[in-house]
């Protein structure tokens, strides 16, 4: 299975924080799963820490690239044609992140595992 986390799925899950389910956890740390995590969710934290929002994730702000790969999780890159994606989603949903991550999720086939619910308005597999 291919995953895709959302920002705060990721953070909980370098955390250890307990309110990732234990479905969502095995489906993360099972090896056999291919665990994305997109270059939004990068500037996403990069963003939040900078303003103070995220106080604890200096070290993920800091190197991204050094978080996803001691996972073994892999970076979905934003394609021009994600970008366009997102831009033209329609909805009241107006976080740029999110819009991006459901862009992505769109167009690469993902079920992103995020407690958003919003998302299911946008007819993306969220799994949770």
């Amino acid at each position: 299975m291919r995953l895709l986390l959302d920002t705060h799925a990721l953070l909980w899950w370098l955390d250890g924080d307990r309110r990732l389910p234990p479905k969502v956890r095995r489906m993360i740390s099972d090896e056999t799963n291919a665990v994305f995590v997109s270059a939004a969710s990068a500037w996403e934290i990069s963003t939040k820490y900078r303003l103070g929002r995220l106080p604890g994730a200096a070290d993920v702000a800091s190197d991204m690239a050094g978080s996803l790969a001691s996972q073994g999780f892999s970076p979905l890159e934003i394609s021009v044609p994600h970008a366009q994606k997102a831009g033209s989603l329609r909805g009241a949903h107006q976080d740029p992140f999110d819009r991006m991550l459901i862009a992505q999720a769109q167009m690469e086939d993902l079920p992103i595992v995020s407690n958003e619910e919003i998302f299911d308005s946008y007819g993306v597999a969220r799994l949770w």
